[in-house]
């Protein structure tokens, strides 16, 4: 897919389709090299969308080898790689006061990415700079589709 960062940003914000997971990651392996160092990337999608998959394709970018699971029970999780990695779901977060008593803040060493299932959730502690990623399925092609804004 990608022949240029401009081509491969282009190509997300008309949005992208993906017939398995293996390609889900590799599109966010692609998008991981495009991202500014600190930042937050907001995943937007119903159940089983492919949001934790595309989390999976950052974090074998930036060189984390440990298994990346949905953090629902635990929230959240801290990986370290070539970039540290904060994964967040905030699905069973309540309010804007539950994002604050989990003092995710301090684990953001440079450089440092966060990034959040069901941000929705949590939609004014976003950064008004997050790369926003709508993920759908589309039942008539039987595909995945990815589609930046930020």
């Amino acid at each position: 897919m990608r022949s240029g960062s401009t081509n491969l940003l282009d190509a997300l914000k008309m949005g992208v389709s993906t017939y398995s997971a293996a390609e889900t990651e590799k599109v966010a392996q692609e998008i991981a090299c495009e991202l500014p160092p600190n930042c937050t990337v907001a995943l937007h999608g119903d159940l089983g969308v492919g949001k934790t998959t595309f989390i999976r394709g950052l974090a074998r970018a930036w060189k984390i080898e440990e298994p990346v699971t949905s953090p629902t029970y635990n929230l959240y999780t801290i990986y370290k790689g070539l970039r540290n990695l904060i994964h967040l779901d905030a699905y069973r977060l309540e309010s804007e006061g539950d994002l604050e008593a989990l003092m995710i803040e301090d684990f953001l060493e440079a450089p440092w990415c966060l990034a959040v299932e069901w941000p929705q959730r949590i939609i004014t502690s976003i950064p008004s700079e997050a790369w926003h990623f709508y993920m759908e399925i589309e039942p008539a092609n039987k595909s995945h589709k990815i589609r930046l804004n930020f």
